[in-house]
């Protein structure tokens, strides 16, 4: 605990900081925040000369001393983004417990690494060791008091800020067993030029002092994204609320000013200092508020279970698709200021109810459709009705998918299965159609899935009319599919050993949704006779059958489906 004399008397430029080790590990908290101050107002720059440390060959490991837990990691972090040469001994970051030092010849335990341990470092740790350029220097450094509600000092808290050029970094750490809540403010007194001086965190972190300017930061430790305004932080400071031993770590600060229509304050003011996980992302929320008013009035639990209840009432089938069809012209109406579109809304809502009717008619298709000489339709039909009746998530999926597949037809002009796709994106839809299936509570899992189907299916909904060669359509159509990306995301599409596999389970849940849109497209059209309908219902499937018959016997081995579908005999892999 000699270390201040030695740098300050004896002019030593670099030393081991043992206070660091035992004060915060005893949690002598206010004792080691007067080592800071003291060595702030003598010269900031002896921070520099410390080698803080948790462990070293004649202590006792940093797990003995810290466990690991958050404390241990809190005080880790202080050790990756305080001034000062960070030193990690032998075995802290795998977590071995044994003992270490010259004396010893070999190791008597055999101990293996703490596996939790390792990832939470790689999360947690090694990407502010990345940034020690940001935390090494005292030019900018600034360390704070954090005031309670009372006005009085929790020396149990650490917060200290630095900068380096246009980055800016904000620490705190809690290093108590307890909850409390407070503010940052001002720093402590800090020497240059032969003076004391003191910056608010305001200062400190650069902002700019007008109400006009936003600054967005990332907590990196959980990952979430927040937004002050610059003048009240001149002003008011940082508030925090702080658990036993957490940690926060504010970086990738940017400086954002304010728009005409007050969109940062709107967030703001919506998010009440909470975090978000994308920041832009909220305030696209916040601009598209009444868009998404509308979009929720179509797609919500109610109106999902109204719709998939009519597979055993057959009243107020009209009730619903009316009131339906007028939900829908408002949303296009709103969509349509959004995107500055002319398309035609209610010609979009009439041809989205009619394949919404008709998507009734899936469960039990043969009351409705009769082709008694084709064994493929009467296949087609107990395909249907096996995967209607086994698939919670059926309907969810098809009315989300119903609602947005062809919002892009508000754009005049061709390829609106695109323009839908990119809208569910743009408008983040997906993320709307998420919030009403976790509503219906499905797991977490399943409603990730479902949007990332609906998706799917949005932008190869007419998969089954892209031209081509006459022969061997079954492979034209799979391969044209294959190449779009998404879909191969679906399928989980991998290389392992030179060789690109898909998965089982995704193919035939992909397989199975194309064919259901290509039947309720065949469904649309009344002025058909049934005959027909039915013998394209029956042709459709039986694309559908060679693809899955085909990739049971490809091994799941993306080129050998496609072998097979081609006609060739090429080995299997």
């Amino acid at each position: 605990m000699m270390e201040g004399y030695f740098v300050r008397t004896l002019g030593m430029h670099r030393v081991y900081n043992s206070a660091f080790m035992n004060m915060l590990r005893d949690e002598k908290n206010a004792e080691y925040r007067l080592v800071i101050k003291n060595t702030l107002e003598f010269d900031p720059e002896i921070l520099k000369r410390f080698v803080n440390f948790m462990n070293n060959p004649d202590e006792e490991t940093a797990i003995a001393q810290f466990g690991k837990g958050d404390k241990y990691f809190g005080i880790c972090t202080m050790l990756a983004t305080m001034p000062g040469l960070p030193m990690f001994g032998h075995g802290q970051i795998e977590g071995l417990r044994e003992k270490y030092g010259m004396e010893y010849r070999r190791a008597y335990h055999e101990e293996q690494e703490n596996h939790y341990l390792v990832e939470r470092h790689q999360r947690e740790i090694f990407p502010l060791l990345k940034k020690r350029y940001l935390f090494a220097e005292v030019e900018n450094f600034l360390f704070y008091d954090f005031f309670t509600h009372d006005g009085s000092v929790n020396e149990n808290v650490f917060a200290y800020s630095n900068r380096h050029h246009d980055e800016r970094s904000l620490v705190v750490y809690h290093n108590v067993y307890g909850h409390t809540w407070g503010w940052i403010k001002t720093s402590v007194a800090f020497k240059k030029d032969g003076q004391l001086f003191q910056k608010g965190v305001g200062e400190g972190l650069g902002l700019p002092n007008d109400g006009a300017y936003y600054c967005i930061f990332r907590d990196y430790v959980n990952g979430l994204e927040y937004i002050r305004n610059c003048r009240e932080i001149w002003e008011n400071g940082f508030y925090l609320e702080l658990e036993a031993y957490k940690t926060q770590v504010f970086l990738d600060f940017r400086i954002v000013r304010d728009n005409e229509w007050s969109h940062y304050f709107h967030l703001s003011s919506s998010l009440g200092g909470r975090g978000a996980h994308n920041i832009d992302d909220a305030l696209r929320e916040v601009y598209l508020k009444s868009l998404h008013f509308f979009f929720h009035g179509l797609v919500n639990p109610s109106m999902i279970e109204r719709f998939s209840s009519f597979t055993k009432i057959k009243e107020p089938r009209k009730a619903f698709f009316e009131e339906f069809e007028g939900k829908f012209v408002e949303f296009l109406n709103e969509c349509k200021k959004y995107a500055n579109a002319t398309g035609d809304e209610k010609a979009i809502a009439k041809s989205v109810r009619k394949r919404l009717e008709a998507a009734l008619q899936l469960q039990n298709l043969d009351d409705h459709y009769q082709l008694p000489k084709s064994r493929r339709f009467k296949s087609a039909v107990q395909n249907l009705d096996k995967g209607i009746d086994s698939n919670s998530a059926f309907w969810a999926t098809l009315y989300g998918w119903l609602v947005v597949h062809e919002i892009g037809r508000i754009h005049n002009g061709n390829n609106h299965n695109s323009h839908s796709r990119s809208l569910i994106d743009e408008w983040l839809l997906g993320k709307l159609i998420h919030q009403s299936l976790l509503n219906m509570r499905p797991d977490d899992s399943k409603a990730n899935q479902v949007v990332a189907l609906i998706k799917l299916l949005t932008a190869q909904q007419d998969w089954f009319s892209i031209q081509t060669p006459k022969t061997k359509k079954e492979y034209h159509l799979l391969y044209n599919l294959l190449k779009d990306r998404e879909t191969q995301s679906f399928l989980k599409v991998n290389r392992h050993e030179g060789t690109l596999w898909f998965n089982k389970e995704s193919f035939e849940t992909f397989a199975w949704w194309l064919f259901v849109i290509s039947a309720i497209d065949s469904l649309i059209n009344i002025n058909r006779k049934d005959e027909t309908v039915a013998k394209e219902i029956a042709d459709r499937f039986g694309i559908i059958h060679k693809w899955t018959k085909a990739s049971e016997k490809s091994g799941y081995q993306v080129e050998r489906l496609l072998e097979l579908l081609e006609g060739k005999k090429g080995k299997k892999r």
